[in-house]
């Protein structure tokens, strides 16, 4: 409780001409923040919609034809990276508001003479934290391919396993776990409060705390990616959308549960 209202009153606004001086240094960190933020994100971005370091030209080829690829540790490498940074292009923009505030907390307990440190190892450990779903979900790629259920498009090309990756979004989307994952995502000054550790290796175990529960919340719907299309733009965009109404809109936990029902539907229409 002490420690809840020591971050309370950091965020919280302070007496005194001093005050002000202190505001016009936090509004600046924010918008460095906030720009460093929007450039990474425009960067994986860029890179993305510039086909991920791999040549999508299939020009004479059925995107829809099965055709494994052959997994050189080159290839394996780029892969990973390709998950990874479409994890941050995806997540990022949603955790924004968590970073933010992190900065925020972190800049005035620096004001009162308190430990402090970079925000950028509380983002780094987040961005960890997707590093191994990433790992996992290139694992599961090269499953998928030398199964010979993925198509040259990076999409299934196996009606049950279509109808399963959705089924089993919907089921988790309505799961109690899905929910608590997502309310620590959409209540950043209760996670600061409740997860505040200082120093640069309390900065990183609360990166990758945040990150697991961001985690948590979403690693089924990035699973969907095997059912639109790993390199599919529009789906990858719609995911992100998704993602993100989920933990900023008031009403993001109705939704969740909402495009669980949808997913099911959609699963149980795929199969049949």
């Amino acid at each position: 409780m002490a420690r809840s209202a020591d971050i309370q009153k950091q965020i919280g606004p302070e007496p005194g001409r001093a005050s002000v001086a202190i505001e016009t240094v936090v509004r600046h960190d924010r918008l460095v923040t906030a720009a460093a933020l929007a450039l990474i994100t425009g960067l994986a971005w860029v890179w993305l919609l510039a086909g991920a370091g791999m040549d999508m030209d299939m020009d004479g080829m059925d995107p829809d034809m099965v055709m494994p690829m052959d997994w050189s540790p080159g290839y394996a490498v780029l892969m990973f990276f390709m998950w990874w940074i479409m994890m941050i292009a995806m997540m990022l923009p949603s955790a924004a508001p968590m970073i933010l505030l992190f900065a925020l907390v972190n800049r005035r307990s620096r004001e009162q003479g308190a430990p402090w440190v970079p925000t950028t190892i509380f983002a780094s450990g987040y961005l960890i934290a997707w590093g191994g779903f990433s790992l996992a979900a290139t694992l599961l790629q090269w499953w998928f391919e030398q199964a010979g259920w993925l198509s040259m498009a990076m999409a299934s090309a196996n009606r049950w396993l279509s109808g399963g990756i959705l089924i089993a979004a919907g089921i988790y989307q309505l799961t109690p776990l899905k929910h608590a994952c997502l309310r620590h995502c959409r209540g950043p000054v209760e996670f600061i409060s409740q997860h505040w550790r200082p120093g640069p290796g309390g900065a990183l175990r609360m990166g990758l705390e945040h990150g697991a529960f961001c985690v948590g919340c979403c690693w089924v719907v990035m699973g969907l990616l095997f059912y639109g299309g790993v390199m599919n733009l529009y789906w990858i965009v719609g995911l992100a959308v998704l993602v993100l109404l989920e933990k900023i809109v008031p009403a993001g936990h109705w939704l969740g549960s909402l495009s669980g029902v949808g997913f099911l539907v959609w699963g149980g229409m795929v199969i049949v």
